[in-house]
């Protein structure tokens, strides 16, 4: 999966030369862009953003015809781009309910622009690891999530996963 946002702090956009007025378009310009280098032999692309002659990028993804792109945050335009552009929608700290509306909102977008509702992802980003929240998340709508694990050492990585695993997969 690519997860993908647009930023929400100026300063550290323009620091990398994004054009924070317009990050949605130049994020917009940017996935297309991928999108041709991930998808053929020798790309090229003319965009607003990004503009560059045919070249050969490698290794291509794994995923044909690329990877599922997962279009971040919650702002109010996030289901309209999910919908034209995107695989799916992936808000980060949402609870069920907020899910279950943002599903719901996909499902009406999707039919009205001829759009299978199924096609579009649902991840929720950074869920609690419990088992009860986790299917509270799955009976909202949500397809998957991401379980957030904060340790400092590999040690602490394992063992928290095999508690994590012990809290959901029992």
């Amino acid at each position: 999966m690519f997860g993908i946002g647009a930023g929400w702090n100026r300063e550290e956009t323009e620091i990398m030369g994004g054009n924070f007025s317009h990050r949605w378009s130049q994020t917009h310009d940017a996935i297309l862009a991928m999108k041709e280098l991930w998808s053929k032999e020798e790309a090229e692309y003319h965009g607003k953003y990004y503009d560059f002659p045919p070249v050969k990028s490698f290794p291509k993804p794994f995923q044909k015809p690329h990877p599922p792109i997962l279009l971040g945050g919650t702002a109010k335009n996030v289901f309209e781009r999910t919908v034209e552009w995107g695989d799916g929608w992936m808000p980060s700290g949402s609870n069920p309910e907020q899910i279950k509306q943002g599903r719901d909102t996909l499902n009406e977008l999707a039919v009205g622009s001829g759009r299978d509702p199924s096609s579009i992802q649902v991840l929720a980003y950074t869920a609690p690891a419990d088992r009860e929240m986790l299917k509270a998340f799955e009976d909202a709508g949500a397809d998957a999530a991401v379980v957030r694990v904060a340790t400092a050492s590999e040690k602490d990585v394992l063992a928290e996963l095999e508690g994590v695993a012990s809290r959901v997969l029992a």
